[in-house]
Order: C-alpha cells, then structure tokens, then sequence
C-alpha cells in the first residue's frame, strides 16, 4: 500500500526534477528518498522516473499517476484542515507579490489581516509576475498579486482594483504643458523604463509601441524601482509613467509639479489576486480578496471606469 509520505516524495522529485534536491526539500537522505520511490514503483508496477534524464523526467505513464498523487495530496491537505474544525483562519499561506506593487500595498492590508487572523501563519515573497506563476504551478505559493490579465491556462483570478497611470516628469518637460497627456504625445525615446523582469515594464513596451534607446545616448540604464527613476528623472530630464498606487505617496507640491494624467481613455492595469484553479484555500483566498478591496485608497476605482486594461506580455 502507498503511504502519504511516498507521494509526497515522488511530488518533490517530479518538481525539483532531482532525487537529491527532492530529499533536501522533504529533509531526509537522499537514500531514504530513493528507496521509497522504489518501493512506490514496485507496489504500482509502474517506472514513474527516467533516472537517466537531466533533470530526472516522468516516463509516459509516470506523468498520469504523478498527476494523481498531486490530487491524493491535496485531497489530504483539505482532510486535516477539515479534521481542525477551526472557525479561524488557520494553517501557512503563501503570498507572492510584484515589486512594482508591494511596497505600496502591503501597508494597506497587511497589518489589520494579520491582526483580524492571528491563527494564519502568512508569508509574503516578492518576486516577479513570471516567478510568481511559476512558483503557483509548482505548488510552492499559493496565490500572487500581480497586474492581469495573464493568458495563463489554469489560473483563477480574483479582480481587486484598477490601477491607472500618469505620466511622471522634471518640471520645464513639454509633457507637464498642459493639464493632461496623450498618448500620441510621448516621446518613446525620453522613456526611462524599469529593468527586465518587471510586468509595468513590458507594459509601458506595449502601451508605446516601444523599441527602447534610452534618454542617453551612451548610457543604457534600466531601474529596478520607481523611486530610481524619479531621481534620474529629477536630474536628467526625460519622464517614465507610474501608476496610482505610487504616485498617491508623493507630497502634494511633487504631484501637482511632475504629475499628469491621461485623457481618455486612460491606460491603466488591473490588479488581481490569482491562484491554481485546482487550490483549495478558498476561505483564505476569499478573505485576503476582500480584505484588499476594503482596505484600497479610493482613488484605486473598483471597475475599470474609463480606462484601457493594458495586458501582460512576458
């Protein structure tokens, strides 16, 4: 008969595609762990592993029944939280969030969902959109805020807010000349942009059509914050675009000088919470949805209004 423990064991050799990085992650030897996936073999009947491959692959029928094991381990994981019968949140969640979001979002929520479920054990990794997805699909986070839509089979999606963007520039720009933006007006050559990797980047590629210079033309610099390229801007000229969520946190004198909007329609992205379609958290997911719908500035609209959901290109 398999036990709980040999699928648990053969889940980590199918995600880390390694026997050893398998046993490290499930914290035994590696011998511990390859003898018990032998037996598992041996009691199924079945080669789940090609042990030749780099990394170590599924053989045809081994992909099915890994498949299978992922559902016998999650029906597990709701059989225990059943068995707990809390009425509390309860048990480890984790959170991935994007930079371009997390230091700006996690004041907002963080401190009063913690305090409102003292029993949920919440870990919160920020990483980029792709890492996130990655992350959900290997069963090592459980949900992301990130900028949606996707286009990722598989996911759940739960819409928080819409987040429009301005144009962020050093006073004298021609931008700041009147009291709202265009498009058509910016100049894709004075564009500072955040570095690769960063979802609002590939944003503002696709939102300007963009095939990207650079405001020197000796310097090639790409920021990882927008704290950065507010102070490049602010001494080199040349403008990037930020979003509500940061530009709410500038003094008033900073926003009304360098800050402008958009006519419409105003590009803006979408903010969601998304998950496997296959997880089972709900309770969890559902609260943490509406603790950040609740707790969002109301300058953040809850339905897109006038604005253009700028899709992700990875």
């Amino acid at each position: 008969m398999l036990t709980i423990t040999q699928l648990q064991y053969i889940v980590a050799v199918h995600r880390t595609g390694h026997f050893g990085k398998a046993a490290a992650e499930c914290a035994v030897s590696q011998p511990t762990l390859s003898t018990q996936v032998a037996k598992a073999e041996e009691v199924l009947g079945v080669v789940l592993f090609d042990r030749r491959s780099r990394p170590v692959q599924c053989t045809a029928p081994g992909t099915r029944l890994v498949a299978l094991a992922v559902e016998v381990l999650t029906a597990h994981e709701r059989l225990l939280a059943a068995a707990a019968g809390a009425e509390r949140l309860s048990g480890s969640f984790a959170l991935g969030i994007i930079p371009t979001l997390a230091p700006y979002v996690l004041p907002w929520f963080l401190g009063p969902f913690a305090e409102q479920h003292p029993q949920l054990e919440l870990t919160i990794l920020e990483r980029t959109t792709e890492s996130i997805v990655d992350e959900i699909k290997a069963r090592r986070m459980d949900a992301g805020l990130l900028a949606t839509p996707l286009g990722e089979p598989g996911f759940q999606s739960r819409v928080l807010f819409y987040d429009p963007f301005y144009v962020y520039a050093r006073p004298g720009s021609p931008l700041l000349a009147e009291g709202d933006v265009s498009v058509a007006d910016l100049e894709r050559d004075a564009l500072w942009l955040l570095e690769d990797g960063h979802c609002f980047r590939n944003q503002m590629v696709h939102l300007c059509g963009l095939r990207h210079r650079g405001v020197m033309d000796n310097v090639r610099f790409e920021a990882g914050s927008f704290e950065t390229l507010r102070a490049l801007i602010d001494q080199s000229g040349g403008y990037t675009l930020v979003p509500e969520s940061f530009a709410r946190t500038l003094p008033a004198p900073v926003r009304l000088a360098r800050v402008r909007p958009f006519r419409d329609p105003v590009p803006t992205r979408e903010v969601s919470l998304i998950a496997s379609r296959s997880h089972w958290k709900t309770e969890i997911l559902d609260a943490l949805a509406a603790a950040l719908r609740a707790l969002a500035p109301r300058s953040l609209p809850r339905t897109p209004e006038r604005g253009e959901v700028i899709p992700i290109h990875f």
